[in-house]
């Protein structure tokens, strides 16, 4: 099977849906999910700081939710391929998810980062399962989410017993 060809910059700007689910460019570059998981974490300060409130952020998590979903969809039938690597959209969203329920301490963001890209890569049940099942721009955020929620579970137990 052979890999599955990176789109170029101008597939970039070839309509705004793709700018969104390459994470304005990020999913163009090699291990593209870290990169993504990456720009997430940089941008979420301002984004929780935009957000007023609890209510405004998970308003703006469903909102993130919804049109991930269109743009991944468009974005992976433009692609030929309904989860490309390319995409990235999807870690984004979920680990905005993650960094929201995580204490703001920098260990615990360290540990989320890693557990959750792990977590993505790996694919443990019922990532993996989600992941093979559902070829939709929904099924692209859901594989992410399980993910995101594999994370929060490790990190709550980590919490609950080693601290």
């Amino acid at each position: 099977m052979s890999p599955i060809p990176r789109p170029g910059i101008a597939f970039l700007f070839a309509h705004p849906a793709h700018w969104l689910a390459l994470g304005g460019g990020v999913g163009l570059l090699p291990a593209a999910g870290t990169w993504g998981t990456l720009l997430a974490w940089l941008l979420f300060p301002s984004l929780r700081q935009g957000a007023e409130g609890d209510g405004a952020f998970a308003a703006l998590l469903i909102l993130g939710l919804v049109v991930g979903a269109l743009v991944c969809a468009r974005t992976g039938r433009d692609l030929g391929v309904a989860d490309h690597g390319a995409i990235v959209w999807d870690e984004m969203l979920a680990f905005w998810l993650i960094l929201w329920i995580v204490p703001m301490e920098g260990h615990w963001h360290m540990a989320a980062f890693v557990l959750f890209r792990l977590f993505d890569i790996v694919k443990p049940p019922p990532v993996s399962w989600a992941d093979r099942r559902f070829k939709s721009g929904m099924g692209v955020m859901l594989d992410d989410l399980l993910a995101a929620g594999w994370t929060l579970l490790v990190l709550a137990l980590w919490q609950r017993f080693l601290t």
